[in-house]
């Protein structure tokens, strides 16, 4: 079985083509991705409108590219898959509109995939987990726990009540001078840097239910940079190494509060997904973790942590071998949450 999966939600335009064999084993047979940080660097983050004309440009080009490095042709796609949701609308709206032109057009099923689910499901296709499993999933616009129990099964077990773990990267990194996008840039920072030197708030740690909050980590990050300025090489190095620090310690705590909830039926693994999950301080957190709990711990390869075509095809596969497929009426959901209580679609189905 082979999908074309299509993904436009934000600032990376990507195509790829997965497939799988009778024992339901996965493989990326292509993937190809287009960043657009180059465009949107001069603003300090991603415009709306830009990102969705850089989509059109390159979308055609990227799915032949797909399609040519799979050694395939449309003739042997048996479905495609495109994000429908949630992200910017008009992205959005772009790359669904490809993804039904071309089913219509090829005489494909099509598959309107939640761009979250594709993040919940890739450690299936990387590493083979198993049903149930708790999912991390940090990125710049989310921070949630999630007790995957089976396609289209995804029951939420905390959020952020604020600010998204990537956000506030990101805005940590803009008040500091560092360039965009953020993440990376801390990260980078904060291996030449002194993690002790400043001590910053673990927001929300020790609390049984486990939600996340950035924003409080974040203001603190600029009022002691506002108490030592100006600011040295070193004082930049060491505020990002303390910040990183602050962020695992309460990565690493709310995980911990969402197994004590799973308690009694324990997952088969603790999976992280979402660009954040490609942080090498926050993988090594999450592998201290599972080390003293004796669980496993499947971490996507750091290409596949970003959004890409390989996750929204591979949650179409999942879900086209359920049966499920979408009509071309299926609109364009710029909020999706996942959280199969708000998703009419799977009730009485999964």
């Amino acid at each position: 079985m082979r999908v074309l999966g299509i993904e436009s939600t934000c600032d990376e335009t990507a195509a790829a083509v997965v497939e799988a064999d009778n024992a339901g084993r996965g493989k990326i047979l292509s993937n190809a991705v287009l960043s657009q940080i180059a465009e949107h660097a001069a603003y300090g983050g991603v415009v709306p409108e830009i990102a969705a004309r850089a989509h059109i440009d390159a979308l055609d080009p990227l799915i032949r590219r797909a399609l040519d490095e799979a050694g395939c042709t449309l003739a042997d796609i048996d479905a495609v898959a495109a994000a429908a949701g949630p992200g910017l609308i008009g992205g959005v709206m772009i790359g669904l509109t490809m993804g039904k032109a071309i089913a219509l057009a090829a005489n494909k099923p099509f598959v309107a995939v939640n761009h979250l689910e594709g993040h919940a499901l890739t450690p299936r296709l990387t590493d083979g987990v198993e049903f149930p499993y708790l999912l991390l999933l940090v990125s710049g616009g989310h921070s949630q726990l999630i007790s995957v129990e089976g396609v289209g099964e995804y029951r939420r077990l905390g959020s952020t009540v604020d600010d998204a773990l990537g956000e506030a990267f990101d805005k940590a990194a803009k008040l500091l001078g560092l360039p965009y996008p953020g993440g990376p840039q801390v990260e980078k920072a904060a291996a030449l840097g002194d993690p002790d030197r400043f001590e910053f708030p673990r927001p929300m740690a020790g609390r049984r239910n486990p939600d996340f909050s950035f924003s409080g980590l974040k203001t603190a990050v600029r009022l002691e940079a506002e108490r030592i300025a100006p600011l040295t090489d070193k004082d930049v190095c060491d505020l990002c190494a303390s910040f990183q620090a602050a962020a695992v310690d309460v990565i690493v705590d709310r995980c911990r509060a969402a197994l004590r909830l799973l308690a009694e039926k324990p997952p088969t693994a603790l999976v992280a997904a979402g660009g954040v999950a490609a942080n090498g301080a926050i993988r090594r957190g999450l592998a201290r973790l599972c080390l003293e709990s004796g669980l496993q711990l499947a971490l996507p390869p750091v290409g596949l942590c970003s959004d890409n075509g390989a996750m929204i095809a591979w949650a179409g596969l999942e879900r086209l071998r359920l049966g499920f497929v979408d009509g071309m009426d299926f609109a364009a959901r710029p909020r999706w949450p996942l959280d199969s209580r708000q998703d009419p679609r799977w009730h009485g189905k999964a």
